[in-house]
């Protein structure tokens, strides 16, 4: 089997450890990860992760893309990638993806996946919502992107917000369908 390569974005919304764990489980299954941030992604990242979270991230991926360059590879839909995650996915981002506006290499290289069919999955980070935020949730979805906040799993009885984090990136990664199912499963306690 050839190796995956998925596109990973991180805007500037809250939620930065959602991105870290995406690409730190990419890497954990071999997976090469082309990574573009916002502007704003790069101050949240820092805040929420630490000051090596950056770092980090460029030893986890193949290649760290300029958000201004948009003649990079990821920006053409001939160059084949197994799809794009975006974690977390501002709002901001949303409007510009649900209104193809292409405007950043993040934006682009999304509707980049919406016109090549491939999956695109968008961590929506906000709340509470706003009218604006919903109309721009369906029209992504209504283009054949998947929706998915960072909702926990609290029937999984998570210990950490680690173990939160990393389940919420494992389903992210596991709708890419680029390897076997990762994130832990329900299981009902009657069955056991």
């Amino acid at each position: 089997m050839s190796t995956p390569r998925v596109v990973l974005g991180i805007a500037g919304a809250s939620g930065a450890a959602l991105g870290l764990s995406v690409a730190r489980q990419l890497a954990k299954i071999g997976a090469e990860v082309d990574l573009v941030t916002s502007s704003a992604a790069g101050r949240t990242l820092i805040t929420e992760c630490g000051a090596d979270a950056q770092d980090e991230l460029r030893r986890l991926v193949a290649r760290w893309h300029d958000i201004a360059d948009i003649g990079a590879s990821i920006a053409s839909g001939s160059v084949p990638v197994a799809g794009m995650i975006v974690a977390p996915c501002s709002m901001r981002s949303l409007a510009a993806i649900a209104h193809g506006l292409d405007d950043n290499l993040l934006t682009r290289a999304a509707s980049v996946q919406l016109k090549e069919r491939r999956r695109l999955i968008l961590l929506t980070r906000e709340a509470p919502l706003t009218l604006a935020h919903l109309r721009n949730m369906t029209a992504a979805t209504e283009m054949g992107a998947i929706l998915l906040p960072p909702v926990p799993a609290f029937y999984l009885i998570p210990e950490s917000v680690a173990d939160i984090v990393d389940q919420i990136a494992a389903r992210a990664i596991d709708l890419l369908a680029i390897s076997a199912p990762s994130a832990r499963q329900w299981a009902d306690p009657a069955m056991l």
